[in-house]
C-alpha cells in the first residue's frame, strides 16, 4: 500500500498544475486528505535531533505539500482548508533549522503551501496566519536560509503587511516592529555582498509599506540602513534592473523625509 500511495502521490503532484479542479477532488474524495496529513505527521520524528531525515522520505512529503498547496489555492478549499488547521502541521517542517538540501527542500515546499494562501488577498487567510507563530518562522528563514526560501519567506510577510490587519499588527508593539525591521536591515547588509534583485524587491516593499504606519515611520528615520540611501554599486546595479523597485525606494526615502 506505502508503494501504491508513494507513487499515486508522485503522479498526481506532477499532473497537478493540468487539472483544473483537482482541490474540490482531492477534498471531497474519502480519506484522501487524510491520507496526506498521515504522510505528513508521519515524518516528524525524523526531524528531531539528530536528524534523520532521507532524501526519498522528504520527496515523498514534499509531493503531499503540492497537493494541499491545490487545496491552498483554490477558492472552494481554501477556507475548508484554513477551518481544519492544516497549515499548522506545517511549522514543524517551518521550524527546522538544518542546511541539509532534505530540510531545505521541506521547508521550501511548506513556505509554498503558505505563500498560495496570501497570494490572493483573503482578510480570512491573514487573519488565521496572524494568531499563528508564522510571522517568526518566516524571520528566522529570512535570516539563514537559501536564498529561494528567503524570498519565499519575506513575500509571505510583505502580503501580511500590505493588509491593513497585518500592518497594524506588527506595528503594534516596538517588539514586533524591531523584530521585523531587524531582519530586513540584515538582509540589505547581507545583499550589499550577494545581490538578489527579487529578493532586494520584497524587501523594499515591506520597508515602504512600513512607512505607511506613522510609529514605524518614526523608527525607520533612526534605522533604515546607510545602503538604502547611499545605494553601494551592488544594490545600484540591482535597481537599474527593476524600475519598479527603484520607485519603491524612492516613495520610502521621500515617506521617511530622507529624499
Amino acid at each position: 500500500i506505502s508503494e501504491r500511495r508513494e507513487h499515486a502521490l508522485l503522479e498526481l503532484s506532477k499532473r497537478r498544475e493540468s487539472l483544473t479542479d483537482l482541490a474540490p477532488i482531492l477534498w471531497h474524495s474519502f480519506g484522501t486528505i487524510v491520507a496526506l496529513i498521515q504522510e505528513i505527521v508521519c515524518i516528524y520524528p525524523q526531524l528531531s535531533p539528530p536528524p534523520t531525515l532521507t532524501a526519498p522520505a522528504s520527496n515523498r512529503v514534499c509531493n503531499s505539500l503540492a497537493l494541499l498547496q491545490c487545496v491552498a489555492s483554490h477558492q472552494e478549499t481554501r477556507p475548508l482548508f484554513l477551518k481544519a488547521n492544516i497549515p499548522l502541521l506545517l511549522y514543524p517542517f517551518l521550524n527546522t533549522v538544518s542546511k541539509e538540501r532534505p530540510f531545505e527542500y521541506l521547508r521550501l515546499t511548506s513556505l509554498g503551501v503558505i505563500g498560495a494562501l496570501v497570494k490572493v488577498d483573503d482578510a480570512e487567510v491573514i487573519s488565521f496566519l496572524l494568531q499563528t507563530e508564522i510571522i517568526p518562522l518566516c524571520l528566522r528563514i529570512m535570516e539563514t536560509g537559501s536564498e529561494l526560501s528567503k524570498t519565499v519567506a519575506t513575500f509571505i510577510v510583505q502580503k501580511l503587511l500590505l493588509d491593513d490587519m497585518g500592518l497594524t499588527y506588527i506595528c503594534a508593539t516596538a517588539e514586533r516592529f524591531y523584530a521585523v525591521s531587524s531582519v530586513l536591515a540584515k538582509m540589505v547588509t547581507t545583499l550589499t555582498q550577494t545581490p538578489s534583485i527579487r529578493l532586494l524587491k520584497h524587501v523594499i516593499r515591506c520597508y515602504l509599506r512600513l512607512s505607511d504606519n506613522g510609529r514605524a515611520r518614526e523608527a525607520l528615520r533612526q534605522c533604515l540602513p546607510d545602503s538604502l540611501q547611499c545605494l553601494p554599486e551592488p544594490i545600484a546595479n540591482c535597481l537599474r534592473e527593476d524600475s519598479a523597485t527603484k520607485r519603491w525606494l524612492t516613495q520610502l526615502l521621500q515617506n521617511l523625509g530622507l529624499r
